[in-house]
């Protein structure tokens, strides 16, 4: 109990007191009721486990089923429409945002949720899914969609979830800065720019043409395809 309050301390700077916290943050009284029935499902009472779970998402908007294993010093922050599966595993000290999703992708009765391990920080709205393991100190960006294995200590944003950042050596303090993960097909698009430009120069520095045949040759380019979408319409002209 007292570790989700210190998390809450370390992890949100616009906690300010113990009394606050104690009544106001729908994520640790989700973890709480959490905990009531996870016992109760471990004790063979399923339904009751399944009706407090029930009770739990009615009262904070947080679904967690009484099956998942959630660790010490979880955080869950704001919390509205996160769901967290039977199958899932929630390490010591992870941060989750509101809108995630801990998901499956089986119909078995198999292991078919994410595992999180400690320090891992999930973006809002952001999807794992299915039986897939997320490293210690790994972070999820905003509304990435991750459903293979990542390295501990990377950094996934995108959707199919790509890898844009190894592990770097920063402390887990330093938590999730959403405005400065990269975006992968803006890096992809100026790599290409940039080998557009240099192919340019080549072609003129070989006097394949001159500056004006080359300019002339891609208005052409460029005014043929217009003619040919505007007559044959965006699909064939594709």
């Amino acid at each position: 109990m007292f570790d989700n309050i210190r998390a809450v301390f370390a992890k949100d700077p616009a906690a300010r007191n113990l009394l606050e916290v104690v009544l106001c943050y729908p994520g640790l009284h989700a973890i709480w009721m959490h905990r009531l029935a996870r016992v109760l499902w471990r004790m063979k009472l399923k339904t009751l486990g399944r009706m407090v779970s029930h009770a739990n998402r009615w009262l904070t908007g947080i679904e967690i089923h009484p099956g998942a294993k959630i660790g010490r010093g979880v955080f869950i922050d704001h919390g509205a429409g996160v769901v967290i599966g039977e199958t899932a595993e929630v390490g010591d000290r992870v941060l989750i945002y509101q809108g995630v999703t801990l998901g499956g992708t089986s119909l078995s009765k198999i292991k078919r949720h994410p595992t999180l391990e400690e320090d891992v920080v999930v973006g809002a709205g952001a999807k794992i899914l299915g039986a897939v393991r997320i490293g210690a100190g790994a972070k999820i960006g905003t509304m990435a969609v991750v459903v293979r294995d990542v390295d501990s200590g990377c950094t996934v944003v995108g959707n199919p979830g790509k890898v844009v950042r190894l592990a770097s050596g920063e402390k887990p303090a330093s938590l999730l800065d959403h405005n400065k993960l990269p975006d992968p097909v803006v890096e992809v698009i100026r790599h290409l720019d940039n080998r557009i430009a240099v192919l340019t120069k080549l072609m003129l520095e070989k006097k394949c043409f001159t500056p004006e045949e080359f300019e002339k040759r891609h208005m052409q380019e460029e005014k043929d395809y217009v003619d040919s979408f505007l007559e044959q319409g965006p699909e064939e002209g594709k």
